[in-house]
């Protein structure tokens, strides 16, 4: 992942999530912290919600992630990669750990400015996006990428349905994973040629 030029970002106060978005599928890491996000994304997955066709709802997975979780992640990700690539240089871990888990110093959810999230029925059923939310590029043989060539087209048309409405939203994904979508964070100010990003990695008390 590319990082944007080193610049203070701004801070917003995090609040909690409202309780008209969509609940937070539950996770076995209880350190995670889907609750908190700032307004403007809030705002944003609302819009994305209205956007959604009659009887699909966004299903919201996480937000805000503590710093020292996030170092967990990386740090275990890349051993995983380590264990099975044990000729790869230091650098090459740290660009493969990369692509599935945002390095602490830039990541996004420690911003608050990611969300993951995926599509629901009007029961809030998950819909067939064509792999699991979180599934790893070796875990999926690569259908974790957004635009995946080896999907199925009900899992390619639920896909459509989630980018659009996201980023129409204003969102930006990150190509590696279908359900990644941030806001005004670094990934977001790179791809949209912004000279700086608004959000930042924060602990939170």
């Amino acid at each position: 992942m590319r990082q944007h030029p080193d610049r203070d970002p701004v801070r917003q106060p995090l609040i909690r999530r409202r309780p008209d978005l969509p609940h937070p599928r539950h996770t076995a890491d209880n350190e995670a912290q889907p609750s908190k996000s700032p307004a403007l994304v809030l705002a944003r997955l609302e819009h994305a919600r209205s956007l959604l066709p009659a009887g699909t709802d966004l299903l919201f997975i996480e937000g805000y992630r503590p710093l020292t979780l996030q170092r967990r992640y990386f740090t275990e990700y890349r051993d995983e990669l380590a264990a099975a690539h044990p000729d790869w240089t230091a650098e090459q871990l740290h660009q493969a750990a990369s692509r599935y888990v945002s390095p602490p110093d830039i990541a996004p959810h420690s911003a608050g400015a990611a969300v993951d999230v995926t599509l629901a029925d009007q029961d809030g059923h998950e819909l067939d996006l064509g792999t699991r939310v979180n599934a790893s590029p070796e875990e999926s043989d690569g259908a974790c990428f957004t635009h995946a060539p080896n999907l199925s087209d009900r899992a390619r048309h639920h896909r459509t349905l989630l980018l659009n409405a996201m980023e129409n939203a204003g969102f930006t994904n990150y190509r590696t994973e279908f359900w990644h979508f941030s806001v005004a964070d670094r990934y977001d100010a790179l791809m949209r040629q912004e000279p700086h990003a608004r959000y930042g990695p924060i602990e939170l008390p």
